[in-house]
C-alpha cells in the first residue's frame, strides 16, 4: 500500500502551509485524552529532572563564588543563573520538548521570560539575604519559584500546544 502525505481537506498538501517541524496531526484534536495527559505528565517529569541537574549547576557555581570570593549574594547568583539556563533551556529543547521548531525564536522567548525574572529574583534575593535571610534558603526559594514559573512559560508561551515529537 502506497504512503500518502497528509492532506488537509482543500487538497492541500500540509508541507506547503505548515511551518517546518509541524505535523498535521499535530492540528487535529487529541483522539485520546489519556495520551495527552501521559504526554504531559512526561513532559513535566523530563522537565523536573533536567531542571534538577540544572540546579546542581546553578548551586555549584553560586557555591564556589560564595566560598572562594569576598562577593555579596547577587554577584555570586547572577553566573550561577546565567550557566544554569543555559544547560536548561538547551537539554529541555532537545529531550523535553522535543520540538524542531524555531530556535532563535524559542532562544528569545526565553531570553524574554529571563529579562522579567532575572532582575526581579536579583533584586528579592539581594533584599532577602540584607535582612538576614540565609544565601542558600533565599537561593533554594528562588530555584523553586523559577522552575514553576519556567516550566508554565516554557510549556505554554515557548512551545505552546505542539506536541513533542
Amino acid at each position: 500500500m502506497k504512503h500518502e502525505k497528509p492532506r488537509f481537506s482543500a487538497g492541500v498538501l500540509a508541507e506547503e502551509i505548515l511551518p517546518e517541524g509541524v505535523l498535521a496531526e499535530e492540528l487535529l484534536p487529541e483522539k485520546n485524552n489519556e495520551s495527552a495527559l501521559r504526554r504531559n505528565i512526561v513532559q513535566f517529569i523530563k522537565f523536573t529532572a533536567f531542571s534538577a541537574s540544572a540546579g546542581v549547576i546553578q548551586i555549584g557555581v553560586f557555591t564556589a563564588l560564595d566560598l572562594l570570593t569576598p562577593l555579596p549574594y547577587w554577584p555570586c547568583y547572577l553566573p550561577a543563573l546565567v550557566t544554569s539556563v543555559f544547560y536548561n533551556f538547551t537539554v529541555n529543547r532537545k529531550f523535553t520538548f522535543k520540538l524542531a521548531v524555531n530556535v532563535p525564536l524559542a532562544m528569545l522567548k526565553v531570553a524574554l521570560y529571563y529579562v522579567v525574572f532575572t532582575p526581579a529574583s536579583t533584586w528579592w534575593g539581594d533584599a532577602l539575604t540584607k535582612i538576614g535571610w540565609n544565601n542558600y534558603i533565599t537561593l533554594f526559594g528562588t530555584m523553586v519559584i523559577n522552575f514553576v514559573t519556567e516550566f508554565l512559560f516554557q510549556r505554554f508561551v515557548v512551545y505552546g500546544n505542539r506536541k513533542a515529537e
